[in-house]
């Protein structure tokens, strides 16, 4: 196991489209999802143990969320749990981590990786972390983990790669972020593109000088403020610096502008998991093809996803391809071809009946 390999989990996000399961106060990387006994963040960081040491492993989330990352990961050390005082999507906190962890080893090997993401075969995930590794470890480039993908899902973001026969590693050409369903089928018969996974690979000199180079107010900052780091000062200067950072992900601050950006192909069995359909696309169906978790009665429903908590008795009759959610305080029943409208629904929710309801 090396000992310049780092893996940051970035377990900041809500999850809204996975509404009302996922909620501000709760959202679903802490929830056991899949019912495994574990919740999705505790399996992310379980599935790196084999990749770097444990005090290698940070954990970037929101400040309102640091209690739920010690309670689901009480061996996590407290310098490892980076906490952001407000969310500025991915850029500000993976520059957060990478400068961290520069300052602390140079020569630092980054595997950056969300904490709600799905991983069906492990053994295939981490061969390809660690092939990436063994690519950036000598060479300033920046790696992102590419899946073939299945279906013209508009939901992910596609990269389309420069074929080398020989080898598992493709020169990036370009990033398309969520395109339309004709588009995406055009990208799927091509056999050029993949699905942008959202895991990254990298050295800390190689980030350092993409932030420099395509983010220069933002490294400004957190150079600027390196010295703070790991010392008494560090709460104050990321309060300052994320009031500063423009809220920007990674992939548009970055890696669609850099030329040294490459792919690795993967097959591993993976989902953001970041929609009920992606959730009922993974999970083990009954004979009326309805996936279930929870109290249930149901009569003459088909190819629908129903979950609700023990405690309460959910009984649908006639339903074919819905959604039936209920917790806590909320229950939401949508056909499973409009779940693109839960957006809605939380939007609404919380301008008409208040915060207690996202």
């Amino acid at each position: 196991m090396n000992e310049n390999t780092y893996v940051v989990v970035m377990a900041g996000g809500i999850g809204s489209r996975f509404w009302p399961i996922s909620r501000v106060s709760h959202p679903k990387q802490f929830h056991d999802v899949l019912g495994t006994g574990e919740s999705m963040l505790q399996t992310t960081v379980k599935r790196f143990a084999t990749v770097c040491p444990p005090e290698n492993i940070y954990v970037v989330t929101n400040r309102e969320y640091a209690s739920l990352v010690r309670e689901h990961l009480p061996e996590l050390p407290e310098s490892q749990l980076l906490q952001e005082p407000i969310g500025r999507n991915t850029a500000p906190c993976i520059a957060y981590a990478c400068y961290k962890i520069a300052k602390k080893n140079p020569s630092a090997n980054i595997v950056i990786a969300p904490a709600d993401h799905v991983i069906l075969r492990e053994d295939a995930f981490i061969s390809c972390v660690k092939e990436g590794l063994a690519a950036t470890a000598n060479q300033d480039i920046l790696v992102t983990l590419g899946i073939k993908p299945t279906r013209p899902d508009t939901n992910y973001g596609y990269i389309q790669f420069i074929d080398e026969p020989n080898s598992t590693l493709k020169k990036v050409k370009t990033f398309t972020e969520k395109p339309s369903v004709e588009i995406a089928q055009m990208f799927l018969d091509s056999g050029e593109f993949v699905w942008n996974a959202g895991i990254f690979i990298w050295n800390a000199k190689a980030i350092i000088k993409a932030f420099q180079q395509y983010l220069n107010e933002m490294a400004d900052t957190f150079e600027e403020g390196t010295p703070a780091l790991d010392t008494d000062q560090e709460e104050q200067f990321i309060n300052t610096a994320y009031s500063h950072c423009r809220n920007i992900s990674i992939d548009y601050g970055v890696m669609e502008k850099a030329n040294n950006v490459f792919v690795i192909l993967g097959d591993f069995g993976w989902s953001d998991l970041g929609t009920w359909n992606s959730l009922y696309s993974l999970s083990e169906k009954n004979i009326d093809d309805n996936v279930v978790n929870g109290n249930v009665l149901l009569y003459d429903v088909h190819n629908s996803i129903i979950r609700a908590p023990e405690n309460h008795l959910v009984v649908a009759q006639g339903l074919d391809g819905y959604i039936i959610a209920q917790h806590d305080n909320i229950l939401m029943i949508c056909r499973r071809e409009d779940e693109h409208k839960i957006k809605d629904f939380v939007a609404d929710a919380k301008a008409i009946k208040g915060q207690n309801y996202i």
